[in-house]
């Protein structure tokens, strides 16, 4: 999970994410009002890639929660 800075609603971080770094992006939930952005955004990708996707998040202001859920497919 995501808290967005207000600064950073008209900025395009998932798309961001996804060109800077080697990683899938998939928006799971979002809800997004004047004050404030959540986003359930799952990064998909190398370890590596996914760890320094969160670090340049945060770097920018943006509060990253992660969230590991098991997903079972049937």
């Amino acid at each position: 999970m995501a808290d967005v800075p207000a600064q950073a609603h008209q900025e395009p971080l998932v798309w961001e994410v996804s060109r800077k770094f080697k990683v899938v992006t998939n928006i799971r939930q979002a809800s997004v009002t004047d004050e404030i952005g959540v986003v359930c955004l799952e990064l998909d990708g190398p370890r590596d890639e996914v760890k320094a996707a969160i670090a340049w998040l945060e770097k920018i202001g943006v509060s990253v929660e992660p969230v590991e859920i098991s997903v079972v497919e049937s």
